[in-house]
């Protein structure tokens, strides 16, 4: 019934016009995991009902979307971008001026790693650690399961493969075809207490139910690490993930052509622990990403009007109360 209520206010709100035309043409990603995806929404119906934007969503992932800044100039906003797995074409953006991190989107940031159920720690301890797993494939079903194409981490794992040669202990790699069936091979073996061990990231649902176990691949070596994000590397390392800064980037052309957004966009910002929280809310609810960011906005009144300028602040309250 909440979910309903949401989805209709949803949809009494957020109508073309609502707010005064003060706001140009926006592009911005819809990077294709849960919280992005709301950070997005959130955005957007910010941007929207709080000053008047022309808001066009694009669908992308991390490499994508910076290819396309690079190669095009747009989307104008890239959301919740996890700068630690961007590799070179990132890095060159930046030196030439042509993208500006705003701040960061989920403080204080997000975890990424490879994971095994805790209770499957538990019954064999030798599995926390890469060396275990790759002494006993058969201990974790034989496979590891991979990020999809086009994520930045299916970049960095495949470097990390090859540099444990990972492979020759026994192990298949298995390549996910989306974030969506990565997700749900985690949840069917854990709710099934089997054997599953894999890539993921956090603040996400899975990571939020269930109580998993992060495999110790190595130290952190920073080169190593940086070097790993660039597919053409001809000399991989092993390092573990590092604690990852998660950014709001904006192109530069955006910066000078929408200050004011540029303002909203470095302020707006989550805990993550708050984020994995409404995620949890969405899966328990069967809720949709605009009905997830009315849910946060109608109970957070606090946290967002915070981002907004006095202006967008007294439209929002209006529409929100």
């Amino acid at each position: 019934m909440k979910k309903k209520i949401l989805g209709a206010l949803f949809a009494t709100i957020a109508l073309p016009g609502a707010a005064a035309a003060e706001c140009g043409e926006v592009s911005i990603t819809q990077m294709n995991w849960a919280s992005s995806e709301i950070v997005t929404a959130v955005a957007k119906f910010l941007m929207e009902q709080g000053y008047g934007c022309d808001v066009a969503t694009v669908p992308s992932d991390t490499v994508p979307a910076v290819t396309s800044v690079a190669e095009n100039g747009e989307p104008d906003i890239l959301t919740e971008l996890w700068t630690n797995s961007t590799g070179d074409v990132y890095k060159e953006l930046k030196e030439a001026g042509k993208v500006e991190e705003l701040g960061e989107v989920l403080t204080p940031g997000g975890v990424e790693g490879w994971w095994i159920p805790t209770y499957l720690a538990e019954e064999h301890p030798e599995l926390t650690t890469i060396e275990g797993i790759m002494a006993n494939p058969e201990l974790v079903d034989g496979r590891f399961n991979n990020c999809p194409d086009g994520w930045g981490c299916r970049v960095t794992n495949d470097n990390l493969i090859r540099a444990l040669d990972l492979e020759s202990s026994g192990l298949e790699v298995f390549n996910h075809g989306s974030g969506e069936t990565l997700a749900t091979s985690m949840a069917s073996a854990v709710q099934s207490e089997e054997p599953w061990f894999g890539y993921y990231w956090g603040p996400t649902v899975p990571l939020g139910k269930y109580d998993m176990t992060e495999v110790k691949i190595g130290d952190y070596d920073a080169e190593a690490h940086f070097a790993n994000g660039n597919k053409d590397t001809p000399n991989p390392g092993v390092s573990s993930y590092p604690a990852a800064p998660v950014y709001t980037v904006v192109t530069t052309d955006f910066r000078e052509r929408e200050p004011e957004i540029v303002e909203l966009m470095s302020k707006l910002s989550f805990e993550t622990e708050t984020m994995s929280s409404l995620l949890a809310w969405a899966d328990q609810n069967g809720a949709s990403n605009e009905e997830a960011a009315v849910y946060f906005l109608k109970n957070n009144p606090d946290v967002w009007s915070e981002w907004l300028n006095d202006e967008a602040r007294e439209k929002l309250a209006a529409l929100l109360k």
